[in-house]
C-alpha cells in the first residue's frame, strides 16, 4: 500500500485515471533497468492536472520526485516513497518564441527530449545546440544538471527558465539569476533536486542563432557527431550515462578508471563497460547495490591510485532495501 490510504489513492485515480499506478517498479522506467517500486507513479497529461497533483500533495505532505526520461538515474532497491511526477506527457511545448537579428529564442517545455530539441534547431537552421547531440534524456533533466559535452554546456545557451513553486506560482528566473557550474544548476543558493520538494522547472528558453549553413548541411553535422558519440560509448548496454564527474583538472574519468584496473570490472549483475569505463552497465538482470557496490570499488581505486576523489553525475535517489 505503500504512503497511500484508500482515501489518497481514490484522489489520485479520480483526477488522473490510468495515468496513475500503484506499487510500480521504477526499473522500468530507468535506462539502467533497476529500481524498486514508487509507491504512485503519475504522468499526468495537461500542466493542469501536474499543478494540481502537486499542490494536493503539498497540502498533504506527500514527498514529490520529479522525473522526465529516467536516464542520469539510479532508483535504490527499496523504491521511493510519496510520488513520482514524469514530466514527458504534459510538458511539450516547443516553439521559436522571440526573434532579434541572428538571435533566436528557443522555449521547450521541461518534458521535451533534448533531442528533440536539437532536431528542432538543426531544422530550422539554428546553431548553439551541437552539444546537446547524443545526450538522452529530457530538457528539464538537462538544464537541471546543466548537462554539456566537449561542444558547450546548457548554461551557455539558457535565457530563462521557468518554475512551478509547491503552492501553485509560477516564476520566471532570468540567465542572470542562475549560477551554473560543471554539472550543476542553482538559484539564489538553492538548486532543484529530484529527490526532494519542488520548485519543479517547466520551460527553458534559449538563446540561439541563426546560421550562414543551411539546414542540410547542419544535419550532415549532426549526424556526424552523432557517429562520433555512438562509436566511444556503449549505447546498446542499459546504463545511466557518464556515472562520474570528470575531475575539474588533469585526466577525465573514464582514463583515471581505465589506468586503475578497473575497467571491465564486475559486481553482481553490473559492469564497468569495456567500451568506456565511465559507463557502468546493467550486464544481467543487476540490482542498484551491484551498481552502487561497483562505483565504489571504481571510486576507491581511483583514489588510491591518483589520489582523486570522483564524485557522481548520476543522481541516486529512493530508499535502501530492507534485508
Amino acid at each position: 500500500m505503500g504512503i497511500f490510504d484508500s482515501e489518497a489513492r481514490a484522489w489520485l485515480k479520480a483526477v488522473l485515471g490510468d495515468n496513475v499506478r500503484f506499487d510500480e517498479p521504477m526499473s522500468k522506467h530507468t535506462s539502467l533497468k533497476v529500481g524498486g517500486a514508487a509507491d504512485a507513479y503519475v504522468r499526468p497529461d495537461t500542466p493542469e492536472t501536474l499543478t494540481a497533483v502537486v499542490g494536493w500533495a503539498h497540502q498533504n505532505g506527500i514527498p514529490l520526485t520529479v522525473i522526465g526520461d529516467g536516464t542520469n538515474l539510479l532508483v535504490r532497491d527499496g523504491g521511493i516513497r510519496g510520488i513520482v511526477i514524469v514530466l514527458t506527457r504534459c510538458l511539450r511545448d516547443l516553439r521559436m518564441s522571440g526573434d532579434a537579428g541572428k538571435t533566436v529564442r528557443v522555449t521547450a517545455g521541461a518534458g521535451v527530449r533534448l533531442a528533440a530539441l536539437c532536431r528542432f534547431a538543426v531544422a530550422n537552421g539554428l546553431e548553439g545546440m551541437k552539444f546537446g547531440l547524443g545526450i538522452p534524456g529530457t530538457v528539464g533533466g538537462g538544464m537541471m544538471m546543466n548537462a554539456g559535452t566537449a561542444w558547450g554546456e546548457m548554461g551557455d545557451v539558457l535565457d530563462s527558465l521557468t518554475l512551478l513553486a509547491p503552492d501553485g506560482h509560477i516564476r520566471i528566473l532570468p540567465a542572470d539569476a542562475l549560477v551554473t557550474g560543471y554539472r550543476t544548476l542553482s538559484w539564489e543558493g538553492r538548486r532543484p533536486d529530484c529527490d526532494g520538494s519542488p520548485p519543479i522547472i517547466l520551460s527553458g528558453c534559449f538563446r540561439l542563432r541563426k546560421s550562414d549553413k543551411s539546414p542540410a548541411e547542419l544535419t550532415g553535422e549532426a549526424r556526424e557527431i552523432l557517429s562520433i558519440r555512438h562509436e566511444r560509448q556503449p549505447v546498446s548496454s542499459p546504463s545511466a550515462g557518464c556515472f562520474f564527474r570528470n575531475p575539474p583538472a588533469g585526466s577525465g574519468a573514464g582514463a583515471l578508471i581505465d589506468r586503475a584496473g578497473m575497467k571491465g570490472a564486475t559486481e553482481g549483475g553490473a559492469q564497468v563497460s569495456t567500451h568506456h569505463a565511465n559507463f557502468i552497465i546493467n550486464r544481467d538482470h543487476a540490482r542498484g547495490a551491484d551498481i552502487l557496490a561497483l562505483a565504489a570499488r571504481v571510486r576507491d581505486a581511483v583514489f588510491r591510485r591518483f589520489g582523486v576523489v570522483l564524485e557522481k553525475e548520476v543522481r541516486v535517489i529512493g530508499a535502501t532495501a530492507r534485508g
